[in-house]
């Protein structure tokens, strides 16, 4: 499975994450959350990163304009639209995005039909509660083009990898503090979903 470590609020544990071969970044501009960083920081960070990670810049209750604007200024590779956007927003944005499902029920996960989408499950905050989306949800259907997020952790992340998700998103399930990463857990979390089922 793929591995996006979210959450990411400084070099050194974008690079712990790089080396521990994650193969995708996340950073937060929602300025609620204890994750946020600004776009001038995410862009520096971004500047010091390998080429084939990707890097993803999370939004939340903005308008197309200004997530164009920050993806182009960042020079990121996908937004990752972590709210309830109408078709207008979509069709104005200029950037590659992914979005996500934050689900309440069963039914939620059949939205975006042949879109690869992020699946979290549903609180009123946004990201990095820790809460789960029930798995039995994924019992008998294609997952493939879905990245599993909330409540994820080097503890857990092995009972997903008989479902066939595409890749897992973590945050919270990784760090020592919010927003800063646990370099054990996140070299544990990444071994444990790339390697883990394939020897268990």
């Amino acid at each position: 499975m793929k591995v996006k470590i979210c959450g990411i609020t400084n070099y050194e544990d974008a690079k712990v994450a790089c080396d521990a071969g994650a193969d995708a970044l996340g950073f937060v501009t929602y300025p609620k959350s204890t994750r946020f960083i600004k776009p001038e920081e995410i862009k520096s960070i971004i500047e010091k990163l390998p080429p084939f990670v990707t890097k993803t810049v999370l939004f939340v209750n903005v308008d197309a304009k200004y997530v164009n604007e920050v993806m182009a200024y960042t020079k990121a590779d996908l937004a990752q639209i972590h709210f309830e956007a109408d078709e207008g927003f979509y069709k104005e944005l200029t950037c590659r995005h992914i979005k996500v499902i934050r689900a309440k029920e069963k039914h939620d996960i059949e939205k975006f039909a042949d879109e690869y989408k992020i699946v979290d499950a549903y609180v009123p905050e946004y990201g990095g509660s820790g809460k789960r989306v029930a798995l039995e949800w994924f019992d008998g259907r294609d997952n493939s083009d879905i990245i599993l997020a909330g409540g994820l952790s080097p503890e857990n992340v092995f009972e997903v990898g008989r479902y066939g998700f595409y890749g897992v998103d973590v945050s919270s399930g990784v760090e020592s503090s919010p927003g800063k990463k646990d370099k054990r857990k996140v070299r544990k979390f990444i071994e444990l979903a790339k390697y883990g089922f394939r020897c268990g």
